[in-house]
């Protein structure tokens, strides 16, 4: 599962063998089943978590128990409710592995030592969370900018696997409408 990881960063940075080893240390391999909730709300997360394999997702309940799903991430790339991971607060958000998961996942503790031990991870670290806010900021435009139709086919565009691996009610949920209102998209577009 390393390997990925490695791959996954080595894309941008160069680590030497030392710092490969302490990533291997610091990164544990984890496996999920699926509808599996990995963190709680209510709870300090305790991981930042690389997906290997799988979908992820954020969710809420609001005020009338409707779950909301705020983020679904496919892989690979790292996820966690980075706020409050970043912040050690409790989160108000959920994660669940929508299919079984594999993960490594690293604790705040160790992600720190390995960003103090290593330049060349702190700069990594430093460009995941920045692109994390850049993704956040891109979501809030888009759902005050782009009509649902818009949200859905750039959503496709972009992560054609998400309609093989993701409910269609998270991903209706996720772009901000109701499971009706998707389906008649759907239909629309297939004809």
């Amino acid at each position: 599962m390393h390997d990925k990881l490695l791959k996954f960063i080595e894309s941008g940075y160069h680590f030497n063998a030392d710092e490969v080893e302490r990533l291997k240390i610091y990164f544990e391999p984890v496996e999920f089943p699926k509808n599996t909730i990995i963190e709680a709300e209510g709870d300090i997360p305790q991981y930042l978590y690389y997906i290997v394999s799988g979908y992820l997702r954020l969710f809420h309940f609001d005020e009338l128990g409707n779950e909301i799903t705020t983020h679904i991430n496919c892989p690979p790339g790292f996820f966690t409710s980075y706020f409050n991971f970043i912040n050690q607060t409790k989160s108000e958000e959920n994660v669940e592995c929508i299919t079984a998961c594999e993960l490594l996942r690293i604790t705040k503790g160790n992600l720190d030592k390995l960003t103090n031990e290593s330049p060349g991870m702190k700069d990594f670290s430093i460009s995941v969370f920045q692109e994390s806010i850049t993704y956040n900021e891109n979501r809030s435009k888009e759902l005050s900018t782009l009509n649902a139709e818009q949200r859905y086919v750039k959503l496709i565009k972009n992560y054609p696997g998400i309609i093989q691996n993701v409910p269609i009610q998270y991903i209706a949920s996720f772009l901000g409408m109701k499971p009706e209102s998707l389906s008649r998209i759907r239909r629309k577009l297939i004809n």
